[in-house]
């Protein structure tokens, strides 16, 4: 997996979400989350979550552009309970961005059941920033903002690119670049990325930025999915959440509040994870 088409993360995770269910028994959909509509939600009001019907539950960053509105226009709750969790999931493989992140965040909820499956538990993230292990020397990329990790940086003297989507925010000072401009990304030989990057296409369009680095940390609760692709395409660790008390982090969804202590934050890298082929062996019992 050398050269990564656009389509190509999309389209493997579809594909992986249909063989999970064929080794562990078709799976539908109990429930759909969305946060409210406010004019500010705050960050743990920016992700929807699927619940299946064996209790695994997935989220997926749900505020581009009008996808919110046109999930409610959908009435999810409704329209997707009791339906084949491979069918939802096949939504993240089209061009329809409401159905990409109930797709996503399905593939999320089925990664997950296949992990409880197979016995395997991500390692905690205390710090998910921490498989940087950034130091004097090091030119630091970034998708997205991490204020944080801006601070720390600076603290080291390690110089700060930040890759962003808003022309307003474009902004240049000693130690710190804010640009549009992906090439800018080049010789940063760390870079950390928010991974609402795997529901706009943009994933695939900057893997050679991640190749060329030393170490990229993919963070954000939407990287719930098989990490497999993304170690593939440079990418070092994963941090993401698990759910450990549906209930009340289904509530908390709802209510746009922050889940606390119904999630656990984990990191994954490929030294630690066991490949997806040996999960599907071990959920098989095999």
């Amino acid at each position: 997996m050398n050269e990564t088409p656009i389509p190509l993360v999309r389209h493997w995770l579809v594909a992986a979400a249909k063989r999970i269910d064929a080794t562990l028994g078709p799976a539908r959909i109990e429930r759909v989350v969305l946060p409210p509509l406010l004019v500010d939600p705050g960050q743990m009001g920016e992700f929807c979550a699927v619940q299946l019907d064996d209790g695994s539950i997935g989220v997926a960053f749900a505020l581009f552009d009008d996808t919110l509105d046109a999930l409610y226009r959908r009435d999810p709750a409704v329209t997707f309970r009791g339906r084949a969790a491979v069918d939802v999931a096949a939504g993240y493989g089209g061009d329809d961005g409401a159905l990409r992140v109930l797709g996503l965040a399905t593939i999320n909820a089925l990664t997950q059941r296949l992990f409880a499956r197979a016995g395997f538990v991500p390692d905690v993230a205390v710090d998910s920033f921490g498989t940087l292990a950034l130091a004097a020397g090091d030119r630091l990329g970034m998708v997205g903002f991490f204020p944080p990790l801006v601070a720390k940086a600076r603290a080291l003297d390690v110089p700060v690119t930040v890759l962003e989507l808003k022309p307003e925010l474009v902004r240049e000072e000693p130690g710190l670049t804010v640009t549009l401009d992906a090439a800018r990304l080049a010789g940063c030989n760390k870079i950390v990325s928010t991974s609402t990057l795997l529901l706009n296409d943009t994933f695939e369009l900057l893997a050679p930025r991640f190749r060329a680095a030393q170490a990229v940390a993919l963070v954000g609760p939407t990287a719930g999915c098989l990490p497999d692709p993304l170690f593939a395409a440079g990418v070092t660790a994963v941090g993401g959440s698990r759910v450990v008390a549906a209930d009340e982090f289904l509530a908390r969804c709802t209510a746009g509040e922050r889940w606390g202590e119904t999630t656990r934050k984990f990191t994954l890298t490929a030294a630690h994870y066991p490949g997806f082929e040996n999960l599907l062996a071990r959920a098989r019992g095999g």
